[in-house]
């Protein structure tokens, strides 16, 4: 189970807390450089297998909102 989400990650509008789940760690690391790739984030995650659930997981606080110009 992933930690509580800290009030501070979504202390505004516009803040999201991602939990990404996958069969390994590879896949995991994939998907946050993905959203890394358009996003601002809290940077590369830790990846976490939980006892006896199925794959891995990752937390990624992100910051969808547009930052610089159009592209």
């Amino acid at each position: 189970m992933n930690p509580p989400i800290d009030p501070i990650h979504l202390s505004e509008p516009g803040l999201v807390v991602l939990d990404i789940t996958g069969y390994d760690e590879a896949s995991v690391l994939a998907a946050a450089a993905e959203v890394a790739s358009r996003w601002a984030t809290s940077g590369t995650p830790k990846v976490r297998r939980i006892p006896g659930e199925p794959g891995v997981t990752a937390r990624l606080y992100a910051d969808p909102r547009p930052t610089g110009p159009a592209q």
